[in-house]
């Protein structure tokens, strides 16, 4: 499963992973990579699979993989069987887990420090098409966010308060933009043409993603995507609820 992330105005750190079918491909590629300083003492074969797993896939996408990314790429039965095995690597001292989010994995005593990067929720679901109906407050504060991002913080640069959707749609597609990527937004109090932004429709009640433009006393909301028209809105009838600062790009 490829990944990508795209960042700020043309800033593009390609970060590629070969999905595996089995955990003997992914030792394959770490000892390529460089050369096992883990100690491996005390752990059976599996736990060991697991472990150089989580620490390839941290080094190639600078976040930790899901119990479920570990389930499939190691050929585990179950995810009751991969927490059992993360249990054990915790208890010997190889891990450390949060688990009060999907990716709270730290390999101990590796290249990476993680406590240096940035926790972003996805909060919900964004269009990238025809507008659909805006979240209410309820829905994207006082619930639980769909995943949380742990991303190393150059990654965002300076911006604060992030959060984070998941995309619907193509209209964005022109745009690296594409049906189940993530977009990272950021609450600003203004704009520049050209943005790519949250766009609250208030009077239609609607949120969508697409570039922004001034013209003629109107908004332009432009898609990228040549097959679709762009949407005109009064100004009164817009609020920008943020602006896109970085995409993570998930092509199966």
């Amino acid at each position: 499963m490829p990944w990508y992330l795209s960042i700020g105005a043309g800033r593009v750190l390609h970060l590629a992973l070969t999905r595996v079918n089995a955990c003997a491909n992914v030792l394959q590629n770490i000892r390529s990579l460089r050369s096992d300083t883990l100690s491996k003492k005390g752990l059976n074969a599996r736990q060991q699979q697991i472990l150089e797993f989580i620490q390839l896939f941290d080094e190639e996408r600078s976040y930790p993989p899901t119990i479920r990314n570990i389930q499939q790429a190691c050929n585990i039965s179950s995810t009751s069987v991969v927490d059992y095995n993360l249990h054990i690597l915790e208890r010997e001292g190889y891990i450390h887990r949060d688990r009060e989010v999907s990716r709270g994995i730290e390999v101990l005593g590796g290249s990476k420090n993680l406590s240096s990067g940035a926790r972003v929720s996805v909060l919900g679901y964004i269009a990238a098409g025809e507008p659909v109906p805006v979240p209410t407050e309820e829905s994207w504060g006082a619930t639980e966010p769909l995943d949380v991002l742990d991303l190393p913080q150059e990654f965002l640069g300076n911006a604060k308060d992030v959060y984070a959707l998941r995309v619907k749609g193509t209209s964005m597609i022109d745009a690296l933009v594409d049906d189940g990527d993530v977009v990272i937004v950021e609450p600003v109090d203004s704009v520049q043409d050209g943005d790519m932004v949250v766009a609250w429709l208030q009077v239609e009640k609607e949120v969508t993603l697409k570039r922004l433009y001034r013209e003629e006393g109107l908004i332009r909301l432009q898609p990228a995507n040549s097959t679709m028209e762009p949407i005109y809105v009064d100004p009164d009838n817009i609020e920008v609820q943020g602006k896109v600062v970085a995409v993570l790009r998930n092509t199966i």
